[in-house]
């Protein structure tokens, strides 16, 4: 079945609304200084200049998440993967508002990089509230899917977290559907409260917010590198 890792097509605009003057400034001023290498190997003395544990979110959205774990641990190095303008937009505006030094990002697939760091380098990866692609002939455009799958666990260290959060119930029951026949992952929750409630370290974003109050579910999934 094709998924994400065979068909490599971004969907969607990769810019919403015109940058106003100062946006513009972050893009031309903020980002290269802290872009992922377009090309080579990629580990954290490449990005950071010497060895730290390493955290790597697949579509930040705004980059709230993002900075929240990246202020709340400065001495790991975070990597973000967002292929729209705004959201790189957002995380920078972050990046210079809380002095995060320990933050580099990638506006394009995250693929493309997971494929370029070493295997079992990363302490956690984070998934959250990606596109659902609800109808059933774009499943294979889903994030949860063997193929990246396959990859995140190759890049994971053996007993550390891919995280997953979605108020998409259709996104829900896929995801534990893969998740579940999967045997290099084990899902740590064992009551319903261990995935119906935000973890205290685990930063809220917008679309958290947006969902709460449009009276979705919303649950966070968390597992374990066997």
């Amino acid at each position: 079945m094709n998924d994400p890792t065979t068909i490599r097509r971004l969907y969607g605009r990769r810019q919403g609304h015109k940058l106003r003057q100062g946006q513009s400034a972050l893009v031309e001023e903020l980002l290269p200084a802290v872009e992922v290498p377009e090309t080579g190997p990629l580990d954290a003395r490449t990005l950071f200049g010497h060895d730290r544990p390493l955290e790597l979110e697949i579509g930040f959205g705004a980059g709230e998440h993002l900075a929240g774990q990246a202020a709340a641990r400065r001495d790991h190095g975070f990597i973000g993967c967002e292929p729209f303008l705004n959201g790189v937009v957002g995380a920078l505006g972050h990046i210079r508002d809380r002095g995060l030094e320990n933050v580099r990002l990638h506006m394009g697939d995250a693929l493309e990089v997971l494929e370029r760091l070493p295997d079992a380098s990363l302490d956690r990866v984070y998934l959250l509230h990606p596109d659902p692609w609800p109808k059933a002939r774009h499943a294979k455009r889903r994030m949860v899917n063997d193929g990246p799958l396959d990859l995140i666990a190759a890049k994971l260290k053996p007993g550390h977290e891919f995280r997953l959060g979605t108020d998409d119930p259709t996104y829900c029951r896929w995801s534990m559907m893969v998740m579940n026949r999967r045997r290099d992952f084990e899902w740590t929750a064992r009551t319903p409260h261990d995935f119906l409630t935000r973890p205290d370290d685990w930063p809220e974003t917008r679309y958290e917010r947006k969902a709460r109050r449009q009276g979705h579910e919303v649950w966070y999934f968390r597992y374990v590198r066997r």
